[in-house]
């Protein structure tokens, strides 16, 4: 005899809960600092993450609002912390070419040489995207140029892949 399954029904705390998360990732997109303190103060979780594992930190530095990121990392938030495809919120940083944001996630406990599954570190979107001044940020903090990505691949094979000449100039220079 094969038991039925019970299925849990929402109560109204789970549905205002919800409801708080959704606007923190909602402020975390804009941006709004102090609604977004407001929200941590009530319980919601500086490491909360989303359907696609994007955390409140990791919004907020995609979308460069610097002030909002200080705040989640004053309030515990993990800048390792990274989602489901494996990216960091350095990596996005990086991706961006966002200098201010790069040295705040460092300057928070972000691993400089931090990789995803794919073994690519925060220089190499830099390099590969030609973003010179994120790469003289990384290599200054202490990154390293003879990492290999999964594909055994460096950050100076990469932006000479791209086509990233000035990135690549920086990573050939002594």
């Amino acid at each position: 005899m094969s038991a039925t399954p019970v299925v849990a029904q929402p109560s109204a705390t789970d549905d205002q809960a919800l409801t708080l998360v959704r606007a923190a990732f909602q402020h975390a997109r804009g941006g709004d600092s102090a609604q977004l303190r407001a929200l941590l103060e009530t319980g919601v979780p500086a490491n909360v993450c989303n359907e696609t594992g994007d955390s409140l930190l990791m919004l907020t530095s995609y979308h460069g609002h610097a002030e909002a990121a200080l705040l989640l990392l004053d309030r515990g938030a993990d800048p390792e912390l990274r989602n489901r495809r494996g990216q960091s919120p350095l990596a996005g940083a990086a991706f961006k070419g966002d200098t201010t944001m790069a040295r705040i996630l460092l300057d928070g406990g972000a691993e400089v040489d931090g990789a995803g599954p794919d073994g690519k570190t925060a220089l190499m979107f830099a390099a590969m995207f030609d973003r010179v001044e994120l790469v003289d940020l990384l290599l200054a903090r202490g990154a390293s140029t003879s990492r290999c990505d999964a594909a055994g691949v460096t950050a100076l094979a990469l932006a000479q892949g791209m086509g990233a000449h000035r990135a690549a100039e920086r990573l050939l220079a002594p």
